[in-house]
């Protein structure tokens, strides 16, 4: 059986209280505090959800608490269905 392809996706988690107060700080010491948050609550989701060395985060997004993640289209499957994820989505190539 073939490989799945793996390819890029947005994942846009739901509302947290938590981030939404980090993020109404507005100093350089709130912004490192809200990267830091935002990191370590996406990494603990996708180890959670996802097999080790499956997937390839590439960023968190502190303006609306999401991440870019490579997975396969089984894995972002697996994502929607968590109750902490919003929305997800692949990215799309703009021509």
């Amino acid at each position: 059986m073939a490989k799945q392809q793996e390819e890029v996706y947005f994942v846009f988690m739901n509302f947290d209280p938590v981030y939404e107060r980090l993020r109404a700080d507005r100093s350089k010491e709130g912004s490192a505090t809200l990267d830091a948050y935002l990191s370590h609550k996406h990494d603990k989701l996708l180890a959670k959800l996802l097999q080790p060395d499956s997937y390839r985060k590439r960023s968190s997004l502190a303006i609306v608490d999401g991440f870019a993640v490579e997975i396969t289209e089984d894995q972002a499957s697996v994502l929607r269905s968590a109750k902490e994820v919003r929305v997800v989505e692949k990215n799309q190539e703009l021509t």
